[in-house]
């Protein structure tokens, strides 16, 4: 306990208490339990409408998904998946890339691809919907 001969009588925990990324770390794991709470919803919707559209032909999927709620809630769906697959990748890198270099590299490109992905998604999405 090197800590009592600097002077400093606090345990070790009190030490310890504050130090490091705790409000980052929290802040990210909020929002990845935020993000998994709302894909639980999203989901269910998702594979419902599938299995009601079993057998519909390619216009009457975009007539539905031409529906601003419909078309909304898929919105939010692509986004919150994106963010969430962000989330869990960045915790991947972090934890398994140790050269700080290819860390920051890794999570440049991961996020990148990310946006551009959802952002294909959502082109797709109004494409489909509204490009009769």
């Amino acid at each position: 306990m090197s800590g009592k001969a600097t002077g400093d009588f606090r345990s070790d925990l009190g030490r310890v208490r504050g130090l490091g990324s705790a409000k980052e770390g929290v802040h990210h794991w909020w929002m990845q339990r935020l993000s998994a709470i709302a894909l639980v919803p999203l989901t269910i919707w998702f594979v419902a409408s599938l299995v009601c559209h079993t057998g519909a032909g390619y216009d009457a999927v975009s007539a539905w998904l031409a529906s601003p709620v419909i078309f909304g809630l898929m919105v939010l769906l692509i986004a919150a998946t994106f963010y969430h697959a962000a989330l869990g990748l960045q915790v991947i890198i972090e934890d398994y890339v140790h050269r700080e270099a290819a860390k920051i590299a890794a999570l440049l490109l991961m996020k990148f691809t990310c946006g551009v992905l959802a952002l294909a998604a959502i082109v797709a999405l109004l494409v489909i919907a509204f490009g009769r």
